[in-house]
């Protein structure tokens, strides 16, 4: 906090966060909030747009390329938990082998069916997985909150625009 301010009249466009301080507790600091600095906090929602219309903006790309992203996308949840050392319960292993399971029966599946039923089959399983990356959000457990973010809106923007595309 500046000189003169005090906690009650902090100034309304800051955001109070902790930081670790120098005697090992926390110490409370001010994060500016005014329209710029919630815009550059949304930095993994812009590059995901960025990502999806450079992606989309001349149609769908193939469906096997779709599929494997889809079962890509949850290994690398895995890989994040192993490096971040979330995955030392048994439930958290559980849940996100589930995810990969789900994610890989969806993708083949959109290959086993006709074109446009694997279209609408992969965009509802990129769907799926924007509420699976909305879900480690929320928690902020698994994988890096920027990470889910990021994934969630090219997931969800994605499977509009297959089926927008379609």
């Amino acid at each position: 906090m500046s000189p003169g301010h005090t906690q009650e009249n902090q100034p309304h466009d800051a955001v109070r966060e902790t930081a670790p301080a120098s005697d090992g507790g926390a110490a409370p600091r001010a994060r500016p909030a005014g329209p710029l600095a919630r815009v550059a906090r949304r930095w993994p929602t812009w590059t995901a747009l960025a990502l999806v219309v450079a992606t989309f903006a001349d149609g769908v790309p193939p469906l096997p390329l779709l599929a494997t992203l889809l079962a890509v996308m949850p290994l690398c949840y895995i890989a994040f938990g192993v490096l971040r050392g979330e995955l030392a319960r048994r439930d958290t292993v559980v849940l996100q082998l589930l995810g990969v399971a789900l994610f890989g029966a969806l993708a083949l599946l959109a290959l086993s069916v006709d074109r446009t039923a694997g279209h609408y089959v992969m965009a509802a399983g990129w769907f799926a997985h924007a509420v699976w990356d909305f879900a480690h959000h929320r928690a902020g457990r698994v994988v890096p909150r920027a990470w889910s973010e990021w994934c969630c809106v090219v997931d969800l923007f994605g499977a509009a625009a297959i089926v927008l595309w379609v």
